[in-house]
This record gives structure tokens, sequence and C-alpha cells, in this order.
């Protein structure tokens, strides 16, 4: 069945909605939606996902939990989060079971709208979840393909949108462990409250 985001958007594939709207503070940018998260319906819905726990420890994600009265956030609560400024959406919206299935042509198609959905919403920050994510965007979108790729705040900008990279939650990055990424979490949130009060 198709998929239509959150913003209106329609897909001609089943897949998970984009939750922006005008006015957020933060966008978390997936890769593209794994196929158990779509059947699930949810953004990082697989347990065994970094994303959720990680986020739910990270001082990030207290304003969230305190108003929720929750100490631990789940994939539930990924349209809930609108309402504290945070949405989610995704560089390819196609989903597979795999980051590896992606193709060149997945990036040359959705990376565009991508951007058009960044200038569209202009959010404070977007965090990308991982290198390979930030790659396609920086090399199709904004014709950065010789600069190197490093995590934590980027010197790119799209509009009035900060631009920030984290590590890819999943577990299949084997260059990250939980604690690491609540410890990037936590930068990000520092960054993102100096970033807001330059503004």
């Amino acid at each position: 069945m198709p998929g239509t985001g959150w913003t209106g958007e329609r897909y001609p594939f089943r897949t998970l909605p984009d939750y922006l709207r005008p006015g957020l503070e933060l966008v978390f940018v997936g890769i593209n939606p794994g196929l158990y998260s779509v059947q699930r319906g949810h953004y990082f819905a697989r347990p065994a996902s970094r994303f959720w726990p990680a986020f739910s420890a990270s001082k990030l994600s207290e304003p969230v939990r305190r108003a929720l009265g929750s100490d631990t956030l789940r994939a539930e609560h990924d349209a809930r989060l609108l309402r504290f400024g945070i949405g989610f959406t995704d560089v390819v919206k196609r989903p597979s079971a795999n980051a590896a299935d992606l193709e060149a042509s997945d990036f040359a198609k959705w990376v565009p709208r991508l951007l058009e959905r960044l200038e569209r919403h202009q959010p404070r920050m977007a965090c990308f979840h991982g290198i390979t994510a930030y790659r396609p965007f920086l090399n199709l979108a904004l014709r950065c393909a010789d600069r190197r790729r490093v995590l934590g705040p980027q010197p790119e900008v799209v509009g009035a949108t900060r631009l920030y990279v984290v590590p890819n939650p999943s577990p299949a990055n084997a260059h990250s462990t939980p604690i690491a990424q609540t410890a990037w979490y936590d930068r990000l949130a520092d960054f993102l409250a100096a970033v807001r009060a330059s503004d």
C-alpha cells in the first residue's frame, strides 16, 4: 500500500511518514527506512537498534522524558516528538532490508527531494545518522564531493538549517557502541543549545 508522509507527500510504496513541520528544532535524517520499521510503522523500530536506548539516555531527550513522565522512549513515541520540536525523515524513502541494497539511482532520485524538504521546513538543525547517509547529500545536494567527511557539526548549511552528523545507530555499525551513541546525542544537545543561543 502506498505511503503518505505527515506533510501529505505521497509515495508510490509503503514507507515511513515524514514527521516534519515548519519551526522544528531538530530533524533526524536516516539513510532509508528498514523493512522491519516500515512493517511496524515507526522509526528505528528494530529492537536491536541503538537509537531509542541511546536517545533516551541522553540529555537531548530530557525535556521529552520529563514531559511524558517516562525514563525510556520507544519507537512508538516517534510521532509524538513533533510536539517537542523533533522530527524524522530519510535521505531515501524507498525501504529496503539493508542500506547496502540501495543503488546510486536511489540517491540521485531522492537526495534532491530531501533538500527540498529541508528548504521548505527550515529546521534549526538536521542530524544525519551516519556518514553513509550524509555523503550522498553532501555530494549531490551541496556539491561538495571533494570534502573529507567527519562526524559532528558540518560547515555546510541549508538556508538557516545547520547540519550535524552522528554515528549510524544500527547494531551493524561496529565502529560505535550504545554508550558512544549516547555521548554523540549529548554533544548534539550542547551544539543545538549553542546555536539556539546565538540565533
